[in-house]
């Protein structure tokens, strides 16, 4: 079995090294101006690189496009055409709608079509974490044979039903997720305070949302602009966020107690009716990686928390049932919420918080600004103006983005059995 990789960036390299460890044949392609440094990294675990995509193609059985989404068409469209004949073909993008359309286009029809998306990134160590995996077009033996190519990058495979299962689930899991984790980032360079040294919020809560928001600062922008902008389930998704945000916010400046609390309430009681279990998150484990030496609790309006759970509510989201695909900003997201929602004196003590504490309210509005900034983006589908606010906002937090990066992965392999 011959495998071969159309995309060597950070993703496919780890995906080479991991099936070339495991003794496949591997072969791959970049961009011609990568060729050289490509060959020199991976040549010595016996990777070897090829001139072009198409090259890949001809020779291949197994051949993964690990290519940006709003890439995918170009690359497909240049590629596809010189598959092997009965060859399988998937590819590694977040959002699957335009990927399978661009199979579909240019694909020949002899092709074997079984898709995936590793819910990671190449920072994490893949074992134990979640790899999708949808049969779109393949025979049962090829489709087999595709899961028993997958199982050796060593994470937990969960089959989806279609493409389109895929990219509903994602909207939430991931477009949401990242827009809120953004925002944090964003409002943090409106009102020029570092988050490692804001008194407000030193630890806790406070101290995960902060490590997961310089992790997603940490990565590119077009890893979060795709999925965001290319998701055709994620525009309305991000909007149901911001209006929850704001119904909340207007609320709270109102101190419309009554019904701020009857709302929230009732997204407790909806979103977390069954869960019986341990929770992920507890006090010890979110002081182990602090950003800050404080050890003194402040209270919070969690905002970003809040609408989060009153969105999983409105959009009747099962924020455990789409823990199948998790990715770890997601997982850390659900155990913050639960942290929250099932802990009676600190929601007591954050509503009370988000209605009567003016000395927040600062933030708060900083916050229900980014989030609209960036809800704005993804709605107008704008390429450009996402990738000048990301960019923006990590320059402002690059004094502690690696640090952040490398404490959140300790803390996402901690909870990795949980």
């Amino acid at each position: 079995m011959k495998i071969g990789i159309i995309g060597l960036g950070d993703m496919g390299k780890m995906f080479a090294r991991l099936w070339a460890k495991a003794g496949f044949q591997v072969f791959g392609c970049d961009l011609p101006q990568n060729q050289d440094s490509l060959q020199n990294e991976l040549s010595p675990f016996g990777i070897e690189i090829l001139k072009d995509g198409i090259a890949v193609s001809r020779l291949c059985d197994f051949i993964l496009y690990s290519v940006e989404a709003e890439n995918i068409e170009k690359v497909v469209a240049q590629c596809g055409g010189s598959t092997k004949f009965g060859a399988i073909v998937a590819g590694q993008t977040s959002v699957k709608t335009p990927e399978i359309a661009a199979f579909e286009k240019y694909l020949p029809k002899d092709t074997q079509i079984v898709t995936c998306h590793a819910l990671y990134g190449p920072g994490v160590n893949p074992e134990t974490q979640t790899l999708v995996v949808i049969n779109h077009r393949a025979s049962n033996q090829a489709f087999d044979e595709a899961v028993g190519i997958f199982s050796k990058i060593g994470s937990i495979i969960h089959q989806l039903k279609d493409f389109h299962e895929h990219d509903k689930m994602m909207a939430d899991i991931q477009a949401i997720t990242h827009v809120g984790f953004e925002s944090i980032g964003t409002a943090c360079m409106h009102r020029k305070v570092y988050p490692w040294e804001n008194p407000l919020h030193p630890n806790g809560l406070d101290n995960v949302k902060f490590l997961m928001t310089l992790r997603i600062y940490s990565y590119k922008f077009h890893v979060y602009s795709g999925l965001a902008l290319l998701n055709p389930y994620a525009r309305k998704d991000v909007r149901k966020y911001a209006s929850v945000e704001a119904e909340l916010f207007e609320m709270m400046i109102e101190e419309d107690e009554k019904r701020f609390r009857k709302r929230l309430y009732a997204a407790r009681d909806h979103v977390f009716k069954d869960r019986n279990e341990t929770l992920m998150l507890d006090d010890k484990i979110m002081s182990e990686f602090s950003l800050s030496q404080d050890t003194g609790h402040k209270p919070n309006s969690h905002l970003s928390l809040l609408a989060m759970v009153d969105t999983w509510h409105r959009l009747g989201t099962n924020p455990y049932k789409n823990l199948v695909c998790q990715t770890p900003p997601f997982k850390l997201r659900v155990g913050m919420a639960e942290y929250l929602f099932m802990n009676e004196d600190l929601l007591e003590e954050t509503i009370r918080t988000a209605l009567f504490d003016k000395s927040i309210r600062g933030e708060d509005l900083a916050f229900h600004t980014a989030v609209h900034e960036w809800a704005n983006i993804v709605e107008m589908g704008d390429k450009e103006s996402y990738k000048k606010h990301f960019e923006a906002t990590k320059e402002y937090l690059a004094p502690r983005l690696e640090e952040g990066r490398h404490k959140s992965g300790l803390l996402i392999n901690k909870l990795r059995s949980i």
